[in-house]
């Protein structure tokens, strides 16, 4: 199958849309709304846990004690670490989500990465699934390690080809996020990995201050691959060319222009807010309402 032709079966995959819908949540089934789940709009707001906890192991403490006094209702949650990833801890984060009345949504790992050996990686990536699928989601997102190590983007290539038949099989779609100076980084990366994976389950995660961080055209990368975008990240970076997460309306990244144009292409998915701030947890939940007023006019 060419990569043209694979996109009609791709967008039929992406009609799964938001990520939750057939696999219900229990929160859902035991609160008596289904029905509410059912109307699902295709386009929704969502918000990572890093927004909260930053890139410590912090069990998603901060998280819960901010985003339930939030207007977010959606959450990715970054498992980043091996507590989070146990029975235990996915039971917990279960438990935690239905006591606050919040809807996880998509689990992000640990970056690609097999150095010749791509064994773990798949192992990885599989049970990040299960994780997912434990939780009621139907997304898992992963980007890549820095540019030229572990075994480079075609390390990546040989992952997403063993573990496409089974996200096809879970149904369960692998969002591939690009990093600046990283395996994933540019428009040649996606032709590749798209070329070589025609699955329709495996599509793109765009980031889109990494991409001006690495100074990759946005509207380029709708124009050529908006239908296989079925999540966008939502941060500014300072300036091009370099990745430096600074507050909405403080950098050069021009999120609406792409929400917008993705939304002329027939968008369906998660708009995600992601920035992280080293700031106390007063003007981070500051912050974190502005963003949320920013986007929500693009919900559908």
């Amino acid at each position: 199958m060419t990569y043209e032709n694979s996109r009609r079966d791709f967008l039929k995959t992406a009609s799964l849309g938001l990520a939750s819908i057939p696999m219900v949540n229990p929160s859902v089934v035991k609160s008596g709304t289904l029905a509410e789940e059912t109307k699902q709009k295709k386009v929704e707001l969502a918000i990572a846990t890093i927004t909260c906890d930053g890139f410590g192991d912090e069990n998603f403490e901060h998280a819960f004690n901010i985003i339930p006094n939030l207007p977010y209702k959606n959450i990715e949650f970054n498992c980043w670490y091996g507590r989070n990833l146990t029975p235990d801890g996915i039971r917990s984060i279960r438990q935690r989500c239905q006591q606050h009345k919040v809807k996880p949504v998509c689990v992000q790992g640990s970056s690609f990465g097999a150095a010749g050996n791509i064994v773990k990686d798949v192992a990885h990536k599989l049970w990040n699934m299960e994780a997912a699928r434990q939780l009621g989601c139907k997304r898992v997102k992963f980007t890549g390690a820095g540019r030229g190590t572990e075994g480079g983007l075609e390390a990546v290539i040989q992952v997403l080809k063993e573990i496409a038949p089974a996200a096809e099989e879970m149904d369960m779609l692998i969002l591939v996020e690009n990093h600046a100076s990283n395996n994933i980084e540019n428009i040649e990366d996606y032709d590749k990995i798209f070329s070589a994976i025609a699955s329709p389950n495996v599509g793109m995660c765009m980031d889109n201050a990494h991409f001006d961080g690495a100074n990759v055209d946005l509207m380029e990368v709708v124009n050529r691959f908006h239908s296989r975008i079925l999540h966008i990240d939502l941060k500014e970076t300072e300036r091009k060319g370099i990745h430096k997460v600074v507050p909405f309306g403080q950098g050069v990244t021009n999120n609406a222009a792409v929400v917008e144009k993705m939304l002329s292409y027939g968008f369906k998915g998660y708009l995600l807010v992601e920035m992280v701030l080293n700031e106390n947890n007063e003007v981070k939940q500051q912050e974190l309402k502005k963003a949320y007023q920013l986007f929500q006019k693009y919900e559908r």
